[in-house]
């Protein structure tokens, strides 16, 4: 069971949970692996209180062992790209050196990019890995596991409601990722991911991409599946959304599930994601359906505030992203993925 998803703990122990488990492979020198991976958090932690230069000390003692690993490398890189982009926008070209590091070593040694890295770095590993040819890695084309992209949902709306709603469709876009990852037989491309492709060959500018373009988006990602949604409001009374699955290889639409009914947005995301993964013949174990239920928000004002701050988080306006996000999380201190989000980006609205 994902620790950091059922509970509310921040970002460093998620992190440090995560190292354990890769530096886990390693049985022989579990004792020493585990140190370093001891050693990582603490770096961390020193990110979270503003201390960066103290967290660079330990990674870069860290790098002078002997019994450091390739992928010990890189989780160390890693760390230290995070704490040099903290320090601000003077150590940028020293923070993305790093990234380089990692690339060199292999873009595909480990998963990444991790998620409590901020935005801008996260769209520069892109940047990176497009260079090294590995947007998609080897193991995204497993056979036994479908990956799965999904697009920013249209906003049909008329009147206020297509002003009201337009921070929304981002939202209901994260949470769709957020519920699909929680399927054992499907991998989920990030949603960044996805909005780094568009913004590369210039079509997110529109606000419009066509459904053959998005195609072409998820066959460089890699993509066996593509999600298309729309969400519809006339009145305050009755809306609809609607989601199709596309296979990418042959551009078939192979499902479509919708709802209408009163405005409530997430609980009909909920609903959908349950109703798309049937038609799919996806697997939901009891386990990973108690996280679904349990996950996201029943707020309509705290996924608002929280699509905000994913818009102010692209934006790389990291002090109005966590203001967003801390106000979600205050409207609704169940909701896990504010407080996640709130936590990784507290650091840089404060320094």
């Amino acid at each position: 069971m994902d620790k950091c998803k059922l509970s509310r703990v921040g970002p460093v122990v998620c992190f440090a949970f995560g190292l354990v488990l890769v530096l886990a492979v390693y049985p022989v020198s579990a004792q020493t692996k585990a140190t370093i991976a001891d050693k990582l958090a603490e770096a961390i932690n020193f990110y979270s209180e503003l201390e960066f230069d103290k967290g660079l000390d330990i990674t870069s003692e860290l790098l002078k062992r002997p019994d450091v690993t390739k992928k010990d490398s890189i989780a160390v890189y890693a760390v230290m790209s995070m704490l040099n982009y903290g320090k601000g926008e003077e150590y940028l070209t020293k923070s993305y050196s790093f990234l380089e590091k990692m690339a060199a070593i292999g873009p595909c040694t480990i998963h990444l990019p991790h998620e409590f890295w901020p935005q801008q770095l996260r769209n520069k590993w892109y940047n990176v890995s497009r260079e090294k040819g590995a947007l998609s890695c080897p193991g995204d084309k497993d056979s036994e596991i479908q990956t799965i992209a999904i697009m920013e949902f249209d906003n049909f709306s008329v009147g206020k409601y297509q002003e009201e709603l337009g921070f929304i469709t981002k939202g209901i876009a994260d949470f769709f990722e957020a519920d699909f990852a929680k399927f054992s037989d499907l991998k989920v491309v990030e949603r960044d991911k996805v909005d780094f492709i568009l913004n590369e060959i210039e079509l997110s500018e529109s606000g419009k991409v066509s459904s053959a373009t998005a195609i072409e988006v998820g066959k460089l990602l890699g993509a066996q599946l593509m999600v298309f949604g729309n969400i519809t409001q006339i009145d305050g009374k009755k809306c609809k959304m609607l989601v199709k699955a596309v296979k990418v290889e042959t551009s078939e639409i192979i499902a479509t599930v919708e709802k209408e009914g009163k405005p409530d947005y997430f609980k009909m995301e909920k609903e959908l994601v349950k109703e798309l993964a049937e038609k799919l013949d996806m697997t939901l174990t009891d386990e990973a359906g108690a996280m679904l239920d349990a996950g996201g928000t029943e707020s309509f004002d705290a996924a608002t505030l929280y699509s905000k701050g994913l818009h102010y988080m692209d934006k790389y306006d990291y002090k109005k992203a966590y203001e967003f996000f801390k106000l979600a999380y205050e409207k609704d201190n169940s909701f896990d993925e504010a407080k996640r989000k709130m936590d990784i980006y507290r650091p840089l609205a404060i320094s």
